[in-house]
């Protein structure tokens, strides 16, 4: 017979930051409520666990569900419980972020999710919920590890180029970086692979395209490499 527990309990939800970067601007996922509280406004995508599913299966689900979003880098976050976070009644969140290739997924919202659209961060609408908070501790987790784990080359296409790479780095992290010094240290890492395609369709003289050796990179870490920008 299950144990039946006597004292009340918070509900448990999961919210996720979802980051893209694209056009040259680091932007991220929000869902336009379809219901109350906050209904019309802009919040993370998220919701509710439900008793038969991990909190990291809660997540990916709500992604699907609310934005059409399916098999991304997912990353827990944080945990947000204070008591007045929600006007229903006491819930605690599990926040995650999530890092995407912009071009490789089609929003679609969809279950209580009117529209699902990308915002520039800094050029945000005002958040349903303690949104903005919790998408502020993203940012700063985001700045934090862009530093010291490649995570980043999971917001850009495939092959990209190294101007490229740069101004995403520059974006994340609020300040310019010297051309000849950045290009040296992320070289010298020899994660790098050449490719023998440039980019298309530039007014400029066209760069060359690299792409990132996932591979090489765990292999090694295996051996105790640090990767740091």
């Amino acid at each position: 017979m299950p144990h039946t527990y006597t004292y009340p309990r918070p509900a448990l939800t999961v919210d996720i930051v979802v980051f893209g970067f694209d056009e040259g601007d680091l932007k991220v996922l929000l869902i336009q409520r379809g219901c109350e509280p906050f209904a019309g406004r802009w919040a993370l995508p998220g919701g509710f666990v439900h008793l038969d599913e991990t909190l990291e299966q809660a997540a990916e689900r709500e992604l699907s569900e609310e934005a059409g979003l399916r098999d991304v880098f997912l990353e827990q976050l944080y945990t947000f419980g204070a008591l007045d976070r929600d006007p229903r009644e006491r819930v605690v969140t599990v926040a995650y972020y999530a890092l995407v290739k912009m071009s490789g997924h089609h929003l679609q919202a969809s279950t209580d999710a009117r529209a699902a659209a990308w915002h520039a961060v800094h050029a945000l609408p005002s958040l349903a919920f303690d949104h903005a908070g919790i998408l502020e501790t993203a940012l700063i987790r985001l700045k934090g590890k862009v530093r010291y784990q490649p995570i980043g080359f999971e917001l850009l296409p495939a092959k990209f180029t190294l101007t490229q790479l740069q101004h995403l780095y520059e974006v994340i992290l609020g300040r310019a970086l010297d051309k000849r010094n950045f290009r040296k240290k992320i070289l010298s890492m020899d994660l790098l692979v050449e490719t023998a395609e440039v980019e298309q369709g530039v007014a400029h003289r066209a760069a060359r395209l690299y792409r990132f050796d996932e591979r090489k990179y765990r292999r090694l870490t295996e051996r105790g490499f640090s990767f740091e920008i």
